[in-house]
């Protein structure tokens, strides 16, 4: 035993988290802070110094209910005592057949049936493998190609980076090991500006060139989140929903990101007014409580994946299905079903148009875009995350800028109040940020 590592304190050891405790995306001979959160209620987060932080993230936009919420907290405390998890091979359980229900209905009416996985990288990893069986089942195996757009972002295992940007994405150091699929220009036209249809022009003739080889188009709809927070045209969409359609591919829909009303509808594809083969949730699924994710899909699929040589779906994890995730997921569906979602959002939204226009005239600011519950501050350099995350926790706030964007996905029940003082952080923050110098080089770096 290493007794020079034990706290001797009910502390937090910071230490010993840095030196034993990776976090995403970080190194272990340099990693960033990481700071000590003891509780959390509402839109806060607290430290362990006593410190508040007004949580502008959601914890990776998938605390949409805030923290501590009564109904979520009640439903996975029953849960806990009454079965928090028991196998899913041949054996079921109340809350996995209410999700399931509730999935259902509040989706597009082509989607009935539901598989449960344990992240939102899984359940892209599920969709594809679907996709694959469902072509099998069709007697056409040898459509096992991917298609998707540049600036994508579906997950970090390994058939979910082979959908991620190829150049810019944080998984082209894995080389061949990677699958090669097919990928599309990044889609140009923003969500408020005029369509230009002659951006269809390139994923046309990829899709006229290699249907017989493409078992599905995959992307996420109108919204490109963690490739940069990209809004763009419901026209691109619809098209491609055509273009598959044309072509015989199955269309994936990523919604783990964009779900349940975080772009001011229930699901991002309602923008577009079409229907997916396959629809991947994660996230919110849950209120951000516990991890959990789904896939859906059609009757058309389901039956082709059981028409394959397998004969059955070859995925099954041990904790698919489990019981107190799918309470805090029932939980949590209950809440936005009520529909305080569609004000919130709109709330949010206008103020962040409002508060953020400003920062347009910043030097250093690129564009201000806002969507729904997301407000996006595109700056001018690569951000150095550590020195801004201080700056942002010294004003109180908590917002972890990426690459070379400052941006919010707040808690939907966040007050007016609370939600200036993200924008204004936004702002501070955004001002203060250096300018290249003369030579071209940007003075503070990542």
């Amino acid at each position: 035993m290493n007794t020079h590592h034990q706290s001797t304190t009910n502390s937090i050891d910071l230490q010993f988290d840095k030196d034993h405790l990776w976090h995403p995306y970080t190194s272990m001979t340099n990693a960033l802070p990481a700071y000590g959160v003891i509780a959390a209620n509402g839109v806060e987060l607290q430290l362990e110094n006593g410190k508040k932080l007004i949580d502008g993230t959601s914890s990776w936009w998938a605390c949409i209910h805030g923290y501590s919420h009564p109904k979520i907290v009640a439903a996975m405390q029953q849960q806990t005592a009454q079965l928090s998890h028991v196998m899913f091979g041949g054996i079921t359980h109340r809350p996995a057949v209410e999700l399931a229900r509730l999935l259902v209905d509040m989706t597009s009416p082509k989607l009935t049936k539901v598989f449960l996985a344990d992240s939102g990288s899984i359940a892209v990893e599920v969709a594809m493998k679907m996709a694959l069986q469902y072509w099998q089942g069709r007697s056409q195996p040898s459509k096992q190609k991917i298609l998707t757009i540049k600036n994508g972002y579906h997950g970090d295992t390994f058939a979910a980076m082979s959908v991620c940007d190829p150049e810019g994405g944080m998984h082209t150091m894995f080389g061949e090991l990677v699958t090669k699929q097919l990928f599309a220009p990044a889609p140009q036209s923003k969500f408020n500006q005029a369509f230009n249809p002659q951006e269809l022009d390139e994923i046309s003739a990829i899709f006229a060139d290699n249907h017989q080889h493409i078992a599905a188009l995959l992307v996420e709809p109108i919204m490109q989140g963690a490739g940069g927070m990209r809004f763009y045209h419901p026209d691109y969409l619809a098209a491609l929903r055509q273009l598959c359609d044309k072509y015989n591919v199955l269309l994936i829909l990523d919604e783990i990101a964009t779900g349940f009303g975080r772009t001011g509808k229930l699901f991002a594809y309602e923008h577009s007014a079409i229907e997916a083969d396959i629809l991947c949730l994660g996230k919110a699924l849950t209120g951000g409580y516990i991890s959990l994710a789904a896939t859906m899909c059609t009757d058309e699929v389901a039956q082709g994946v059981s028409d394959s040589p397998a004969g059955v779906f070859m995925h099954g994890p041990t904790f698919m299905g489990n019981p107190l995730a799918c309470a805090a997921a029932v939980a949590s569906l209950e809440l936005i079903k009520e529909n305080h979602w569609q004000q919130q959002i709109g709330a949010i939204e206008a103020q962040l148009k409002q508060e953020l226009a400003e920062a347009a005239d910043y030097p250093n600011v690129v564009d201000v875009r806002v969507l729904g519950g997301v407000g996006v501050l595109e700056m001018s350099n690569i951000l150095d995350t550590a020195q801004l995350q201080q700056q942002f926790v010294d004003l109180g706030v908590w917002i972890r800028p990426f690459s070379n964007l400052i941006y919010i996905m707040p808690p939907y029940c966040i007050s007016s109040a609370d939600l200036s003082k993200l924008t204004t952080a936004m702002k501070i923050v955004a001002k203060q940020t250096e300018l290249p110098n003369a030579t071209g080089e940007f003075i503070s770096h990542g």
